[in-house]
């Protein structure tokens, strides 16, 4: 069982604050100070730093955070095994972001449900974000994204490689046909929510270019996929997606892609899982199944 004052020291990580720490523990802020002198003295550490009247945590801090983390991860996916074998089922909780889950995974995970027929699987579909924060706190096992994530904290694996593209209704006129990306600034853009990976990445791409969002004409957002590119059909704008999300569209000539000089982006959809989990192999496991399945690997 993981040691109680493990909790309230990641509670006053996600708190960064001893006294909201303890309101969210429901114990006395003493006490906190009290949990967190022990694990430094245990462990002949200095956990947390002031700089000024801001709490930090040192950089040994920050390596037991990110221990204690998947040792709480670890822990609760062990009472999830235990539960397995007492009542004679299996169960995998993992999360994929919205353009992996709709369009990518769909055929790996019909053929891993039919491979695998006594397991029971449960998706949650969240931004990339979302799902770190889910990893995080033992609610899902792994998770299939296609944001940024902090490499030191997960280990991974890289599921593909796919092409992000700009991409215009069939008939969608320009005044004069776009060649390289500032091209596109005097038209309607059309993109997910902030957080979603699919914006994280032009965001990003934007951002070498010394470009952002707000540089172009006019800026609507949807969080469906499917929308956008229903939006992006009747011509009411450009957007930046996944190849791979519009190959049905591209194939049917609903949409056409836009052929940009200085625009080669292309972006890995990976697998992770908590850093140095004792079940990395069990992770794997299911990694190796569903990648073998899926058209779409690299």
């Amino acid at each position: 069982m993981l040691d109680f004052r493990i909790f309230t020291f990641l509670e006053v990580c996600k708190q960064m604050n001893f006294t909201k720490a303890a309101k969210k523990l429901n114990i006395t802020q003493p006490a906190v100070s009290q949990h967190i002198r022990w694990l430094e003295k245990e462990y002949g550490i200095k956990l947390f730093e002031m700089e000024g009247k801001k709490l930090s945590l040192t950089e040994e801090g920050d390596l037991f955070r990110n221990a204690a983390m998947t040792f709480q991860h670890d822990e609760m996916y062990l009472k999830h095994k235990i539960q397995e074998i007492k009542k004679g089922k299996r169960r995998i909780y993992f999360g994929a972001t919205l353009t992996i889950g709709d369009f990518i995974l769909p055929r790996a995970a019909a053929e891993f449900i039919k491979m695998h027929p006594d397991t029971e699987v449960s998706i949650r579909i969240a931004n990339t974000e979302d799902l770190l924060n889910q990893l995080d706190q033992g609610e899902i096992d792994f998770a299939m994204v296609e944001g940024y994530f902090e490499k030191k904290e997960y280990d991974y694996r890289i599921y593909s490689r796919e092409s992000y593209i700009a991409v215009c209704g069939r008939d969608y006129c320009f005044q004069k046909e776009p060649e390289v990306l500032e091209d596109l600034l005097s038209e309607p853009l059309i993109t997910r929510e902030a957080g979603s990976g699919t914006r994280e990445i032009m965001e990003k791409s934007l951002d070498g270019r010394n470009l952002k969002i707000g540089d172009f004409k006019k800026n609507h957002e949807a969080s469906s996929l499917h929308m956008i590119k229903k939006l992006v059909a009747e011509g009411c704008g450009i957007t930046f997606l996944y190849e791979a999300a519009a190959g049905e569209e591209l194939r049917d000539g609903i949409l056409r892609k836009l052929e940009l000089k200085d625009f080669p982006v292309v972006h890995d959809f990976t697998f992770v899982w908590r850093n140095h989990s004792i079940f990395s192999q069990d992770y794997l496991n299911i990694f190796n199944s569903l990648h073998k399945n899926d058209e779409y690997t690299i």
